[in-house]
């Protein structure tokens, strides 16, 4: 069965294109206008994905993504015309997966969300445990754990967890971070990485001057520390 996206604008002209370059590419398309309409189809359909805009009628592309955050792990890349990074980290704080800001080459948004649907559904090593201190992530039962208690983690924070837990004490740039996390980088994309990373040490708990995890390697990128 064809993998479902939502796509969610209310300019027509676009989700018609969108449309068009998504099936071409074999996914199933449905479609809604507002941000009310977009809450019932993710409900009614349970799409594999939402590309959803951010200047919705209705109700804001922001509440949205709150709401389907809040009631199901259904990966969002949102479509955004503002250029405040402001908006951008909010959405990605609210769980979002990734952004594409418009104009946009419709090429570019199937590559993103066959990216997107690769590192959220597909299957991982068997019985593979990564740990550090406290720190446990269970890769193929997709489980986190902080001293023993669930951490609940968006399917980019848990790979890119991953990705920094198989690897610790190595400095990873941005753009590395972005390659194995979304399979393909785009350079000016590469500081979504800082929403994920503040995101994850909320939830670990990390002082960001004093981190017990994830450390900053000032001009570079991330690591992270070996022993913590």
């Amino acid at each position: 069965m064809s993998p479902k996206i939502l796509v969610v604008d209310d300019e027509a002209r676009i989700v018609r294109l969108v449309r068009s370059y998504l099936e071409q590419a074999g996914f199933a398309v449905v479609e809604a206008n507002d941000g009310q309409t977009a809450l019932i189809q993710a409900r009614r359909e349970k799409p594999d994905l939402v590309v959803l805009d951010l200047g919705l009628p209705v109700m804001d592309g922001l509440e949205v993504a709150r709401i389907l955050r809040r009631e199901r792990d259904t990966p969002i890349i949102m479509l955004t015309a503002r250029v405040e990074d402001t908006d951008k980290i909010v959405g990605l704080e609210l769980g979002a997966d990734d952004y594409v800001i418009k104009p946009f080459n419709p090429r570019e948004l199937v590559a993103r969300v066959r990216a997107v649907l690769r590192r959220t559904s597909g299957a991982a090593p068997a019985a593979e445990i990564l740990r550090a201190g406290g720190l446990e992530l269970d890769v193929n039962g997709h489980q986190a754990t902080l001293d023993g208690r669930p951490l609940d983690l968006t399917p980019t924070e848990f790979e890119l967890l991953a990705v920094l837990l198989r690897n610790p004490g190595r400095v990873f740039t941005r753009l590395e971070l972005l390659d194995r996390v979304q399979g393909e980088a785009y350079e000016g994309y590469e500081r979504t990485i800082d929403a994920h990373i503040k995101n994850l040490r909320a939830k670990l708990g990390d002082d960001p001057r004093h981190p017990r995890y994830i450390q900053t390697v000032f001009g570079v990128g991330y690591k992270l520390e070996a022993g913590p």
